[in-house]
């Protein structure tokens, strides 16, 4: 097994991202005059959250089920995806934990296009096998596929859940419709939900899921820009299940910052759209 970057250093150096400067750090006021400048709307946010949750919902459907969306839930002018197999679990509790968040993800894919209508955006082309290969090259560890067996699930789930938190937590409070405040914070909750248990899972299973777990987060941190959001799994020697700031609050990224994590933005070997190759669809889809 090939060293894996455990370090904030390291994981910059290895996705050549040292010294780069991105704008956006996230704060709520800084998100805010973003979406002023660029006059988002509650339907450009809800159309980003339907591209992740495309994105999540076919992982999940795919690991647990061996298929993917049906094409009434994928949109008119659904795009292909690439990878994806039925995991061969071993603990039934993991299996029902991951077909539970499958059942989770559809239900949010459902949602959001009904409540769009016709602005609901299709699917876009998405790319399991060559995002998780990147994400692969990227921590160190070659043998890493999120469909082989229930740890590498486990991290693949986490490393999307702790992103979602993250879009979720920064989304709610540029809503201006409080019916989709109220749903957007539901959905926060949930996928708080799936990303608590997915790192305490990964704790029990062994030094090699925490210390894939920390070079997954150094990667998805070096990835996103200026600032630090993101924790390890294991922190002063003791477990670390919710990554938090010292207030005990969530991270907040900008929707450009969480592209960047979609896109796998100077990680080695991608030319662009990482998961997305040919970009999300909707009005936020550049970094």
């Amino acid at each position: 097994m090939s060293q894996i970057v455990t370090t904030r250093r390291g994981a910059f150096g290895r996705l050549g991202l040292m010294g780069l400067a991105m704008a956006g750090s996230g704060s709520l006021v800084s998100l805010a005059s973003r979406a002023e400048a660029q006059e988002i709307t509650d339907a450009d946010i809800l159309q980003f959250a339907l591209n992740l949750e495309y994105f999540e919902t076919e992982f999940y459907l795919r690991a647990t089920t061996g298929h993917g969306l049906d094409d009434a839930d994928a949109g008119a002018g659904r795009g292909k995806v690439t990878g994806g197999r039925k995991v061969d679990f071993q603990t039934a509790a993991i299996r029902e934990f991951g077909e539970e968040i499958a059942e989770n993800e559809l239900g949010h894919v459902r949602f959001y296009r009904a409540a769009l209508g016709d602005a609901a955006v299709s699917r876009p082309a998405i790319d399991l096998e060559g995002g998780f290969a990147a994400v692969a090259k990227a921590i160190g560890l070659p043998d890493f596929d999120p469909f082989a067996n229930e740890v590498d699930f486990l991290l693949a789930g986490m490393l999307i859940e702790d992103a979602g938190v993250t879009a979720y937590a920064a989304a709610v409070p540029l809503l201006q419709n409080k019916d989709y405040v109220a749903v957007a914070a539901s959905v926060l909750a949930v996928e708080s939900y799936h990303m608590g248990m997915a790192r305490s899972q990964l704790y029990q299973m062994g030094e090699r899921a925490i210390t894939a777990t920390n070079a997954i987060s150094d990667a998805r941190n070096a990835l996103d820009g200026e600032g630090d959001k993101d924790q390890h799994l294991r922190v002063n020697g003791k477990a670390n299940f919710v990554p938090s700031d010292a207030n005990g609050m969530a991270f907040r990224r900008s929707p450009q910052e969480i592209l960047r994590i979609v896109y796998l933005s100077g990680a080695p070997g991608v030319s662009s759209g990482g998961f997305f190759p040919e970009g999300l669809n909707g009005a936020l889809r550049t970094t």
